[in-house]
């Protein structure tokens, strides 16, 4: 099993910045990827950055150039520097640990960009 403990969200202006972080705890295999996700209201959840143990990362479209992932290994740690907030990036950011044990996620964190 693994846990996943989330902080950073919060209220933000539009333009600003925030820097949410997640930190797995549990049976960790060293291979694995970590990543967020977030659920708009009324959308569905949708990939916004990812992370593999290698390094190597993915992004969705909409947050290129704005948002960038990171890890420190260790600590089994992720973070996500949100920058240039949008109001439509307003979601619950949920984190997501993956290797051959399975998919876990954590609780979700609030973002919330006013105009």
């Amino acid at each position: 099993q693994v846990q996943l403990v989330e902080s950073g969200g919060g209220l933000v202006q539009a333009g600003g910045s925030r820097r949410p972080s997640c930190a797995a705890s549990g049976s960790i295999f060293s291979i694995n990827a970590m990543g967020w996700y977030r659920r708009a209201p009324g959308k569905q959840r949708e990939l916004v950055a990812r992370i593999f143990s290698g390094g190597s990362t993915n992004y969705a479209n909409s947050v290129k150039d704005r948002f960038t992932i990171s890890r420190d290994n260790a600590k089994n740690t992720v973070y996500l520097q949100m920058d240039s907030l949008k109001p439509e990036d307003t979601a619950v950011y949920y984190c997501n640990y993956d290797d051959w044990q399975g998919d876990y996620w954590g609780q979700g964190t609030q973002v919330t960009v006013s105009s």
